[in-house]
């Protein structure tokens, strides 16, 4: 009898290590996808602030060099690597998102560039709220533009106007 239940206490105590070591497996390749989904958008999401950040200079070649640059990223991205909520996302705005870099990297009319920046920021945010930016981002909005942007900082500097109203506007909400 002694022998019986040190067999079941044993058996137990295995199935117990077996369940704790599939566990922490799972529990670290859920994370690692996760490290590779938001790996795969990241340089999506740090040009477009690269991009914005130019328009706040006023700075219509940077702006179009730096489009450029999304365009790379855009097109880098493996979209098998992605998890399911946003290769969906992903699916409903790359074409936008590419073309609006397309039209923003070729012109050097700065005019044209914000316009069009407007649409990018519309695709990217579509984007960047499903997915888990590695910072907080603030969405941003220009009343005098009737416009929405995004930003790693909190401060408002808005590219729609750059120096000339650098700080019109507000936070109107912060992804996490």
């Amino acid at each position: 009898m002694k022998n019986a239940i040190t067999a079941v206490l044993t058996a137990f105590t295995i199935l117990l290590s077996l369940n704790t070591i599939s566990a922490n497996e799972i529990k670290s390749l859920l994370i690692s996808e996760d490290i590779i989904s938001s790996s795969q958008l990241q340089p999506v999401f740090d040009n477009y602030f690269a991009i914005k950040d130019a328009l706040i200079k006023s700075d219509s070649k940077l702006t179009s060099a730096k489009t450029k640059d999304l365009l790379t990223a855009i097109e880098a991205v493996k979209m098998d690597k992605l998890n399911s909520t946003e290769h969906v996302a992903w699916m409903k705005v790359v074409k936008k998102l590419t073309a609006d870099a397309k039209s923003i990297s070729g012109t050097t009319d700065l005019k044209k560039q914000r316009e069009t920046f407007k649409s990018l920021s519309k695709s990217t945010y579509d984007l960047i709220k499903i997915s888990k930016p590695e910072q907080p981002v603030y969405k941003q909005y220009c009343p005098m533009a009737d416009a929405d942007w995004l930003s790693k900082e909190k401060a408002v500097q808005n590219p729609y106007y750059g120096s000339s109203m650098l700080s019109c506007g507000n936070v109107v909400e912060t992804i996490k």
